[in-house]
């Protein structure tokens, strides 16, 4: 009886994969990257840079989208929009981004399953027959909109370099959050984990800024100028802070020349505003003195120096209190 159990789920396993992967599975790695036009090699190297495991050259493990999709990396080569190297740092920028972003989906879907009764092959390939198509309209919009904002940034500043710009980044990192995973159960972590990248990513947006990414404690942010980077800071301490779900948190900011690479910032302003978030006392807002100077002036806020302090890296880091300047806490003078 077993046996025949698991022989009636194999059909229905099989038609949820083809709902997922838009085709049956008829090409070897050989043959899809002869049909594309495109070298094994290269085949191979974007296939892993999308975060699959290898698969042996013999296994028939691909479908007709995969065709399409090495087809269409390959064209954007050919016709110079990107060169050689770029096409694998792309794809493997898209396989992190969109992994994640399924890992998210696939958790969401099953958690209702679990609410209500045992998720079943059948039930999932009806979610994925609705849920697909329309999620990828969703995902194109976004990324149309996210397009269009950065390209809009880019004009009103007269700027053709994306790669290296003066940029405000910050950090804001929950206190205690390691000490505090060891004394909540995981749905419960998962909930206040969710909340605090929820007000995170609302405040980041609708000051203006960007969220860069999110690692379950701490938010990474950036703005294009400082006295929007230094509302991002404060809105964000107050906003969190106010949260009677969340812990204490702590912000680092620091201001200068960063270098974006494929939805990521590099550079020393990055590595100062870390060790200031590490520095900053729970409920506050640490800058660095680039940012410092340039908010002096901007009757909107007060700066206060505090002793410089030897981190990772710095022998001795200065760093200021960032507050409003109506704030009437006496502490803060």
């Amino acid at each position: 009886m077993e046996g025949a159990a698991d022989g009636d789920e194999m059909p229905a396993l099989q038609a949820l994969e083809h709902e997922l992967l838009g085709g049956v599975r008829r090409y070897t790695r050989a043959e899809v990257a002869e049909r594309a036009g495109v070298d094994i090699e290269l085949a191979r190297r974007l296939w892993r840079a999308l975060g699959f495991a290898d698969v042996d050259d013999g296994n028939i493990a691909f479908t007709e989208r995969d065709v399409e999709a090495l087809r269409t990396v390959r064209l954007l080569v050919d016709t110079g929009i990107i060169d050689d190297d770029a096409q694998v740092a792309v794809t493997r920028a898209m396989g992190q981004s969109l992994s994640r972003l399924a890992d998210w989906q696939v958790a969401t879907i099953t958690d209702a399953f679990a609410r209500s009764e045992a998720l079943r092959a059948e039930d999932a390939t009806v979610v994925a027959r609705e849920m697909v198509p329309v999620m990828e309209g969703l995902i194109g919009y976004v990324w149309r909109r996210h397009l269009a904002a950065t390209a809009g940034r880019l004009l009103a500043t007269g700027r053709t370099d994306v790669v290296s710009q003066s940029m405000v980044v910050g950090f804001a990192d929950l206190v205690g959050f390691t000490s505090l995973t060891r004394d909540v159960d995981q749905e419960a972590l998962a909930a206040l984990v969710e909340r605090f990248e929820a007000v995170a990513a609302d405040t980041v947006a609708g000051c203006n800024g960007r969220v860069v990414k999110t690692v379950g404690d701490e938010v990474m942010f950036t703005a294009g100028d400082a006295a929007t980077g230094a509302e991002i800071a404060m809105t964000l301490s107050e906003r969190l802070s106010a949260d009677e779900d969340l812990p204490e948190v702590r912000v680092g900011v620091a201001l200068g020349t960063l270098l974006s690479r494929l939805g990521d910032v590099y550079g020393e302003p990055v590595n100062i505003a870390s060790r200031l978030t590490t520095a900053a006392r729970p409920g506050s807002v640490l800058v660095d003195r680039e940012l410092a100077a340039a908010l002096d002036g901007d009757e909107r806020w007060r700066l206060r120096r505090v002793p410089p302090r030897p981190v990772r890296g710095y022998a001795l880091l200065q760093g200021f209190r960032l507050r409003r300047a109506d704030d009437a806490d006496p502490a803060s003078r």
